[in-house]
């Protein structure tokens, strides 16, 4: 699939924060009013390189963000909850990597994922990222468990 990342619009984000995740509720952006507000935000979507990712049709199929700390790119990203689970992961994730390679030329790659979300790590994986520190974050009103990992760039 060919992917289209562009600053997220207004619309773009209200429609992202409508997305529901019937087995990862945890994702869903109204879990966290924080999480919400940022997403809502344009000035924090601009500070955090917050782009909708567009499919051929022009739809809407996911968001990704990154920014760079020295020489890490740390990014996170999600796809449309019905696109969740068809093996588009990996492919979703890459096409970004590379381009942050190419225009950034980062050392590594960051990310923190849910420590329950097996699904995302085992995708992380497969791409290279490995286990660098399990931490307890609060969010959705609770703490939860959350693993960073990392891999060369």
């Amino acid at each position: 699939m060919n992917y289209t990342f562009v600053p997220m619009n207004d619309e773009q984000a209200r429609a992202v924060a409508a997305w529901k995740y019937d087995d990862y509720a945890f994702y869903n952006w109204t879990a966290d009013d924080d999480d919400l507000a940022e997403l809502l935000d344009p000035v924090q979507r601009e500070e955090h390189g917050t782009q909708a990712v567009l499919d051929e049709e022009k739809s809407l199929v996911g968001f990704f963000g990154f920014k760079m700390d020295e020489s890490t790119a740390e990014f996170g990203l999600g796809l449309r909850s019905d696109l969740t689970g068809r093996g588009l992961g990996l492919e979703f994730m890459n096409t970004r990597l590379d381009f942050i390679f190419e225009s950034h030329t980062p050392d590594a790659f960051q990310l923190q994922v849910a420590a329950f979300n097996e699904r995302a790590i085992r995708v992380y994986e497969r791409a290279g990222f490995q286990r660098t520190r399990e931490y307890r974050h609060k969010t959705n009103n609770s703490e939860w468990d959350f693993i960073e990992m990392r891999r060369p760039a």
